[in-house]
Order: C-alpha cells, then structure tokens, then sequence
C-alpha cells in the first residue's frame, strides 16, 4: 500500500514528467518541479497509509482517515447496494484490489460511499462475499466465496463493431488532440504546422474532394479511437450470477472493474439505443437497483452488443424465460403523434422564416432542407412511444436519439404521479409516472390516452390509485 497509490499517481502524470525532463531542455526548475511532485505524492501516500483503519462489524463498515483533519465513516451493511472491485494498474502489480461499498442513489466517487485502498486480491474477494451477505453467517459467505458463479455473458470480439456507432472515440480523440496541442504549445514544440499545411492543400482542393477527404479523416478517427476505448473499457467483460446471490459485472483492461449487485435489490432492467446504435441493431443494458441510481457505472449490465444479446442477458438476469422488453407494445393515440411532429416541424418553420427576413437567402434554404429530416425524426419519436403489463413488470418505451425501454417489477412501484401540461389536456393525454427506490426513482408512461393510463396505474398495483379515482368521481 506505501507503493501503490504513489505508483497510480505517477503513472497518471508520466506524460507530464517526459515532457519536463526530456524535453525541456534540461532546465534546472522543470527538475525540481518534477521531483517536488514527485516528493509530495510519496508523501501523501504514506501519510495515508500510517492515518487509514477500517473495521468490519456485524452491522456496519467503518473507515478513519486523516491526520489533522480526523474523519470517521460508518456504513450501515444494510445501507450496501453495490461493491466494487477496482484494480488500476499499479493494483495489479502487486495483487491488490480497491474496494467500493456504493450506498445509494448520490454515491459517486469522491462524494458518497466508502472505499478500502488497497487490500489484497483475495481478502477483496472475501469481503465482496461477506458485505453483500449480511443477513447470514461468516461460515456461509465463505462457502459461497468457494462456488463458481453461473456465467450470463462474457466478452465476444465481434462486439467492437459497435464501438464506432457510440461516437466515444471522436469525444476521445478530440480530448486527447486538445491535450497534445496544449502539452506541445507550453513546451514549444509545432506539431500543429504539418497539418495546418495538409488543410490549406484540402482547402485548395474541389468542394466534392474536400469534404470526402473531411468525412474521410473524421470517420477513420472516430473508428480508431472508438475502438480503443471499447476495448480499454469493456474488455474481458463477464456476467455472472454468484453463490451469494448477486450479479457480477468484469470488466477493463488496464483498470479492471468487478461490482456486484444483490439479486434483492434488482428491480428491473434498462435497454438503451442510441440512434446510431439502434441503427446497427445494436443496445447497451443496465439495471434498475433499489437505491442506485445512474450515476457512475455501477448500474451497467451489458456494454455495447447486439440488441438480441441485450434480450437474453435481460431476461437471464430476471429469470424469465423470455425477456420482458421483447413484450409487444401498445401504441399511444394519434393525438400524441401530432404533438410530437408539430414540435419537430413548427421550429424550423419559425427559423426559417426569421432567417428569410433577416439574413441571406442561402440560410433559410438550409433551415427549410432539414424539415424533412426533423418531421422523419417526429416521426420516429412517435413510433418509438409504447407501453405494455406483464404478469410481472410494467415496461415503458419512449425518446428517438436515445431509445430508452424498461421493464420495472410491478412489486416495485411504491407510487403514481398524473400529469397533464395545457396542451396534454386539451388533446386528452396525460403523462403517467410511476416511482419507485429503484434506479432513477421515477419511469414514465408519456402520451397516453387519459382512460388508458389510468387503467393501467390500476391494473398495474391494483388499489394503490383507486381511492384517488374514487375520489375523483
């Protein structure tokens, strides 16, 4: 533990170091500055070290830090949602782990939760067992520690043709291409001139060949760097069902990531399509937790991967036979299709015109070529709407750029909200939300018919909203 958070730490800031000292020309304050930091991080992780205890009860975790500031977090084990298991790649070398005890729907790094760093490998996979087992005995957890898992899923190689519809490698490599300009320009290095001289020479080019070779880069970019990051994140991925009654996802490549979540607190499921994705036939899973919410990665089940891979492990993980989200929808009524074209045609219309008396010709052209294409995008945002009642869950589908279908456990809906805005009523729709503890605390059902939503709060959680609808009569 005295080398591996230093080791983290300057593994992080290598780049910085080789630029200080190998190109920076030898000054004597970029190595002095270089070994400060460097002398300041050794430090710390020392101070850390001789200032960290933790304890592990029956009821609750505990974790003092601090040296001149004293802090002491207690964790009640049943307040546990997720643990993670995180091994940078300083972990690594020494056979350690990070571990993570999630606690709730604020629990982001830094913030909420408590974490152990580092302990060994082994000792991390025990107590994973042990603060997911709360309600049985030390003899059973470590029983459970000794079964293999059932395996759901696991990483497939031809999955990373969905990496480039996920538009992460260009947000990558537009970060990284900021940091190289920046990092080069402090240390006076032009790395920017060859390609200022490539663009002037495309710019000189034919229209046509511009933007081919334009498009060109920019797709070949995004590919690449959409890829690596695929490949950093999710690779070795596995999903299993465990011993102790949890769900565990692996992960990464440098960094790998292990959380699991108990069985008792899932409440569902979450498909999520980009519209690229979507494209591709392709989705991403998460789960719907009880106390979890969607910040962080502690809720991912499955990384970008087929749509039908993202059928199966949900209906794997729900144990049903078939998944839920492949349950027939119904439609909402006509009026919701109307609401939604007018708010994808009517704003184009209105620039259109304002561009037509205030600017050149030449823009209001453009505004009005993309009425198609936003009445198509309408369109589709009305086609995507459904809801549908199982035995079991209440599944709801809604958006366009991102397609968004969960399946919520009807046991887990504690409540209903009715909305209707100025113009839902007058087309005689409502908006009917159910909440809950789990994931985002609130899933709606939007545009629907005002009879049809009501019936469906109804049948879903039978005499929750019917002395409300009494009530009203």
């Amino acid at each position: 533990m005295l080398v591996v958070r230093p080791l983290n730490e300057l593994l992080g800031l290598v780049p910085l170091f080789v630029g200080l000292l190998v190109l920076g020309k030898g000054e004597t304050w970029r190595i002095l500055v270089s070994a400060g930091v460097i002398a300041a991080i050794v430090l710390f992780g020392l101070l850390r070290w001789i200032t960290t205890r933790y304890r592990i009860t029956a009821e609750q975790v505990e974790l003092h830090t601090g040296l001149l500031v004293r802090k002491r977090l207690a964790v009640p084990r049943d307040r546990i949602r997720t643990v993670d298991l995180t091994a940078k790649l300083g972990h690594r070398l020494f056979g350690l782990s990070a571990i993570r005890v999630g606690t709730g729907q604020r629990d982001q790094p830094g913030e909420d939760g408590l974490t152990l760093d580092a302990v060994s490998s082994a000792e991390a996979e025990r107590l994973r067992v042990l603060l997911l087992t709360t309600a049985k005995a030390a003899t059973t957890a470590v029983a459970a520690q000794e079964r293999t898992g059932t395996e759901l899923s696991k990483w497939d190689n031809r999955w990373l043709r969905y990496a480039p519809l996920t538009l992460s490698g260009l947000v990558a490599a537009g970060a990284l291409f900021g940091f190289v300009a920046n990092f080069a320009r402090e240390l006076d290095i032009e790395v920017l001139d060859p390609m200022t001289e490539a663009a002037h020479w495309v710019a000189r080019q034919p229209l046509g060949l511009t933007v081919a070779v334009f498009a060109g880069v920019v797709l070949l970019v995004a590919t690449l760097g959409s890829a690596l990051v695929y490949v950093v994140q999710f690779h070795g991925y596995r999903l299993t069902r465990e011993p102790d009654d949890t769900v565990r996802v692996r992960r990464g490549l440098l960094t790998t990531r292990s959380v699991s979540v108990a069985e008792q607190r899932l409440r569902g499921v979450e498909l999520v399509e980009p519209l690229l994705l979507r494209a591709g036939r392709g989705a991403h899973a998460k789960t719907v937790t009880t106390g979890l919410g969607r910040k962080g990665e502690s809720n991912l089940l499955l990384p970008p991967a087929p749509v039908t891979e993202a059928h199966r492990v949900s209906a794997e993980v729900l144990r049903q036979d078939r998944s839920p989200t492949l349950t027939p929808l119904r439609r909402h009524p006509v009026a919701a299709l109307r609401r939604r074209m007018v708010r994808a045609v009517v704003p184009p219309l209105v620039l259109a015109a304002v561009l037509a008396w205030f600017a050149p010709d030449w823009t209001w052209q453009v505004v009005l070529a993309l009425v198609p294409f936003a009445a198509l995008l309408g369109w589709d945002r009305y086609r995507s709407l459904g809801h549908a009642l199982t035995e079991r869950h209440l599944i709801a589908r809604a958006g366009s750029a991102i397609r968004e279908t969960v399946a919520l456990q009807r046991t887990g809906i504690i409540g209903w909200r009715v909305s209707r805005s100025f113009f839902q009523r007058r087309a005689g729709l409502v908006t009917i939300t159910a909440t809950t503890a789990a994931g985002d605390g609130a899933y709606h059902v939007v545009d629907v018919a005002e009879a049809d939503g009501l019936a469906l709060a109804d049948e879903a959680v039978p005499d929750l909203l019917r002395p409300f609808l009494e009530l009203a009569d």
